[in-house]
């Protein structure tokens, strides 16, 4: 495997895993509801707007990290999504998903390193 088909490994799959968060919120009922609700609890104004927002940033980004259009925007409004996160929810769990603590951050910091490897090599592969 060359280094741009291992980029291209990660890319698809942290791409796939972000698709999977998103679609999961449209179809577990109250999904976006509940996470605007979450968003209002913490201030944000238009809360259920931007949830719907966000979710459809999400479906959109992981389509174009999947197809290879837009990567470095697109990987970088998941860098910027997932330190949210840890900012909002994961940093006050700790570190670990799971075990000594939970619903920590590590997670996210790996995705965060899987998205900054795409942004610092990715290039639309279909511009001239």
């Amino acid at each position: 495997m060359t280094a741009t088909q291992a980029i291209a490994t990660l890319r698809i799959t942290s791409a796939l895993f972000m698709l999977a968060h998103g679609l999961a919120r449209v179809l577990v009922p109250d999904g976006v509801s509940g996470f605007g609700g979450f968003l209002e609890s913490q201030g944000f104004p238009f809360a259920l707007a931007l949830a719907w927002l966000l979710t459809i940033l999400e479906l959109a980004g992981a389509a174009l990290l999947i197809t290879g259009y837009a990567m470095r925007a697109a990987a970088a409004f998941f860098i910027a999504e997932l330190f949210a996160g840890i900012l909002l929810v994961h940093g006050e769990n700790g570190w670990f998903v799971v075990g000594i603590t939970s619903g920590g951050m590590e997670y996210n910091v790996l995705l965060i390193v899987c998205f900054l490897l795409v942004f610092m090599t990715g290039r639309d592969p279909k511009a001239a």
